[in-house]
């Protein structure tokens, strides 16, 4: 299977992307376990595919941008939209209290330019929240696949990032790591893999990790 890249692959997926999927459920679950508090906030979601994620967050300012055109014509809500790279965000500096990155950053094939403009928009003292497939899943062969309106199943370009390649680009960008959550298979998706019929991957998986999320301190200039 040829991975396609992430532009191209998000294109494809739009019509179908608001269907919840083990990754994206257990992501949201592990970013919620980071408690950043979103309510009363500046909020930005960078990547933020329909809009889904920054629905009811409480935020007083809510703004996503992403790569895919196809995408934003499905959001729904009050949030600000645009199209924009995460390497080059269309704001000012200090803009926003919390930005999120979230499954987006292994898209990238060099991380740096993506935190530089995260830490760039993020007040300080402010919180940048980045999650992603963890090393250890893409090591043992985890990939980011979806199917089509045709149910062809394709694989999306990625990009392995380690935790120590981050911490390194983000505190070049004046980000402190604060905590870190992993996301581990277990009873809260094995619902998703029943449905896939899958449940034999399942109980191979159960335990191991997939996704990471990580809360980034903005360090006062």
């Amino acid at each position: 299977m040829t991975a396609l890249s992430a532009r191209a692959a998000y294109r494809l997926w739009a019509p179908h992307y608001d269907a919840e999927t083990a990754v994206s459920y257990l992501e949201d679950q592990t970013v919620a376990e980071l408690a950043v508090p979103t309510r009363g906030s500046r909020l930005l979601d960078a990547g933020c595919g329909t809009a889904r994620r920054l629905r009811d967050t409480g935020a007083t300012l809510s703004a996503g941008v992403d790569l895919t055109p196809e995408m934003l014509d499905r959001a729904h809500g009050d949030a600000l939209i645009s199209a924009a790279d995460v390497r080059a965000l269309p704001f000012s500096s200090k803009t926003f209290d919390v930005v999120w990155c979230r499954l987006v950053i292994g898209h990238v094939p060099d991380p740096a330019p993506a935190y530089a403009e995260l830490a760039r928009v993020c007040r300080s003292g402010g919180v940048v929240v980045v999650s992603d497939i963890c090393s250890q899943a893409v090591t043992a062969g985890h990939r980011r696949t979806f199917r089509d309106a045709a149910g062809t199943v394709h694989e999306v370009e990625h990009f392995l990032h380690t935790l120590e390649v981050q911490e390194r680009v983000a505190r070049d960008a004046g980000l402190e790591l604060e905590v870190r959550r992993d996301g581990v298979v277990g009873p809260c998706v094995e619902r998703f893999y029943h449905e896939a019929g899958r449940l034999d991957a399942y109980t191979a998986q159960l335990g191991f990790p997939i996704v990471v999320a990580l809360s980034w301190r903005k360090r006062a200039a």
